[in-house]
């Protein structure tokens, strides 16, 4: 079936993002269903970012030919299929560590890889990138509250056994989980994300009207090594700055949902709370050439830190609904300005410097500092609780002096 090249490209962002409105919120939240403890939840978040981190800097950069975007991110989503279904089959630490780390390696690269498609289509034909990407938050945003409305709801009761078939399958752990409440208790986050990076793979299946073309990226001789960038005291500062700032989350990413959970929330109710923080960062995508068409990189960052430093301080404090409200609309600050602000720094590189630093971005800010930070919040929140989140904001305070200050060009260019 042929769609349009930009529907194939929505459509791809949609589905990826409902699976990650699932996994990330409440994925702790069913590691903890499993009876997996504290600081081995941290360990298998961290491993998992850890994946996140190798599967941007190292598998992302191998598909050289744009002709072959579309294959490698077919290829991606099988393989991140096969291995979420590889969490039906135990709960063995041993197994999830392994099991984690597959499907964060192969699940991850399929965002840089579906930017490095939305802009080898740009230069093929005009299309409104922002309008495109959004459907992204708007599918988070779907999938979280649906998950935390279905968790909370009575359990569908459906067993293998009621079926009156009479199979010789050995899979007794198949057996157990589908007759446990497929449809309610914890059990429902797996079947969500399996569902959900299911219909993902189709979505990859269909044909887009217009194939990308372009030239071999391996064909730049002028490409800068990782040395060369680092070299440059802008751009390492500008790496750590981000880092930290997106490190910060880690608390918040790894155990908000538990420490939600045991201030009384139910589970749709931490659904909205999540939805809420990217119903604001796509308010805030929508119109960030109005809001901040006049703002420096350095100073989008100064404003990420400075909504961090008060977001996690107030997470530690309170758990009252008014004040989560307030924290989850402050995610427009800490996540989406610093990605608009390293847009803005990286946009305005030389173009042989891009793809490389791109890259790194991805790889340092939305994988490596979080996962080592989601270890570490692993062991800390056994230990002082809901004081992870001050911690979060002692993270942030660096990133203010850190800031680079060569100045960028407009993101409306």
């Amino acid at each position: 079936m042929v769609v349009p090249s930009t529907f194939w490209l929505g459509l791809g962002y949609f589905t990826y993002f409902f699976s990650y409105g699932i996994f990330l919120p409440f994925w702790s939240v069913w590691l903890k269903g499993e009876g997996i403890d504290a600081s081995m939840i941290g360990i298998l978040l961290g491993v998992g970012m850890v994946a996140r981190f190798v599967g941007s800097l190292v598998i992302s950069p191998t598909v050289k030919n744009p002709a072959k975007l579309i294959n490698a991110l077919r290829l991606l989503s099988l393989l991140a299929l096969l291995f979420a279904i590889g969490f039906v089959f135990g709960s063995h630490w041993a197994w999830l560590f392994f099991i984690m780390v597959g499907f964060n390696l192969f699940f991850s690269p399929l965002v840089p890889l579906s930017d490095a498609l939305a802009g080898t289509w740009q230069k093929q034909f005009t299309f409104d990138y922002g309008k495109v990407r959004v459907w992204g938050s708007i599918a988070f945003v779907i999938s979280s509250s649906l998950a935390g409305i279905l968790m909370s709801a009575n359990g569908i009761n459906f067993s293998i056994s009621s079926l009156n078939v009479d199979w010789n399958i050995s899979f007794d752990r198949l057996n157990n989980w589908i007759g446990h409440e497929l449809f309610g208790t914890h059990h429902i986050i797996l079947a969500f994300l399996l569902f959900s990076v299911t219909a993902m793979l189709l979505g990859m299946m269909l044909k887009p009207s217009i194939m990308p073309v372009g030239k071999i990226k391996a064909a730049n001789i002028n490409a800068v090594s990782f040395k060369e960038l680092l070299s440059e005291k802008s751009v390492w500062r500008f790496l750590l700055c981000v880092t930290l700032l997106q490190a910060a989350h880690a608390g918040y990413y790894s155990f908000g949902s538990i420490y939600w959970e045991q201030a009384g929330y139910s589970s749709s109710t931490i659904g909205y709370l999540w939805s809420l923080g990217v119903v604001a960062e796509v308010v805030v995508f929508t119109f960030s050439k109005q809001l901040f068409r006049r703002w420096s990189a350095r100073n989008l960052l100064l404003l990420s830190g400075i909504c961090g430093v008060v977001r996690w301080g107030l997470m530690g404090t309170s758990t009252e609904l008014p004040v989560l409200i307030i924290i989850q609309i402050l995610h427009c600050g800490t996540f989406t300005v610093c990605h608009l602000a390293a847009m803005r720094f990286i946009g305005a590189r030389k173009e042989n410097e891009i793809i490389r630093l791109q890259a790194t971005y991805s790889a340092l800010a939305m994988g490596g500092g979080i996962a080592v930070m989601s270890m570490v919040a692993g062991f800390m929140y056994e230990q002082i609780g809901s004081g992870i989140f001050g911690v979060m904001a002692l993270v942030v305070l660096p990133a203010l002096f850190l800031r680079p200050k060569v100045e960028a060009h407009s993101l409306s260019r």
